[in-house]
C-alpha cells in the first residue's frame, strides 16, 4: 500500500484488490471518518473482475450470457449495475461532506467535474448527460458514479474506464441504461494509457476541486 498526503487528504493507492475485500475496507473507514478517527481519504484501486449491483438495481440487468465465473454484489450504493475490473481506475471518497458541502447533488456534480477535468488533460472532450449520471463522450459512459452517504460521510465513488476489456460489459446492461455504450480511454485515444498518469491527474483535479474549491 502506498500512502501519500495531498494537502488535507491521505491518498490511498492500494493496487489490484479483491471488491469484498476493499468494500469491507471502505465500511470500516466510513465509521472511522464518522468518528472522526481518520481524515478525509481517497481510496485508488483497480479490482479483479466483478459486477455489482445498487440498491435500486435491476437484476435483470445481469443478462444470462455472462461470463458466471465472475463474482456479482448486491451492495449499498446508488445505481443499477455496473462492472469492475482490471485497467479501471476506481476511486473511492472517504469524506466529511461538513467540510464541504452537506448536499448530494453538488457531491455529485462536482466529481463528475473532477472526472471531467482530467479527461481534458489527456484531449478527451466529456460531459455530462442530461437526466443520466456519470460522464459520456458523446452517447458513450466512459465513467460511472455510484455513491453512499451516512451521516454525510461518503463512501463507494466512481470508476473511469482506463485501459479495461470492454467485452466484460457484454455481460450486463450498464447502469439499467439499454441505448447507450461504453467506452475507454484507451479506445478513444488509440494506444494503453499510462496509469499512474492517470491517478496523478486524478487526485491533481480532485484537490482542485474539493481542497481549493476551484470547479
Amino acid at each position: 500500500m502506498i500512502e501519500a498526503q495531498t494537502d488535507q487528504i491521505l491518498v490511498q493507492n492500494i493496487g489490484q484488490k479483491s471488491y469484498k475485500a476493499v468494500w469491507d475496507l471502505q465500511k470500516e473507514m466510513q465509521q472511522q471518518r464518522i468518528k472522526g478517527e481518520i481524515d478525509d481519504t481517497l481510496i485508488l484501486v483497480e479490482h479483479d473482475p466483478v459486477y455489482t449491483l445498487g440498491k435500486n438495481a435491476n437484476e435483470d440487468h445481469l443478462l444470462q450470457s455472462r461470463d458466471e465465473s465472475i463474482d456479482v454484489f448486491n451492495i449499498e450504493r446508488g445505481g443499477d449495475i455496473t462492472f469492475h475490473g482490471p485497467g479501471q481506475l476506481v476511486v473511492y471518497p472517504i469524506l466529511d461532506l461538513s467540510n464541504y458541502k452537506k448536499s448530494v447533488s453538488w457531491y455529485m456534480r462536482t466529481l463528475e467535474q473532477v472526472l471531467i477535468d482530467t479527461l481534458i488533460e489527456f484531449k478527451i472532450i466529456a460531459q455530462r448527460n442530461e437526466g443520466l449520471t456519470g460522464v459520456w463522450v458523446g452517447d458513450e459512459k466512459i465513467a460511472a458514479l455510484g455513491v453512499r452517504i451516512s451521516r454525510w460521510v461518503t463512501m463507494h465513488g466512481f470508476s473511469l474506464n482506463v485501459n479495461p476489456d470492454l467485452s466484460f460489459y457484454d455481460g450486463i446492461i450498464p447502469c439499467g441504461i439499454f441505448d447507450h455504450g461504453v467506452t475507454s480511454m484507451e479506445q478513444l485515444l488509440g494506444e494503453t494509457q499510462n496509469n499512474d498518469n492517470v491517478k496523478n491527474m486524478v487526485i491533481e483535479k480532485f484537490n482542485k476541486c474539493f481542497i481549493k474549491g476551484e470547479c
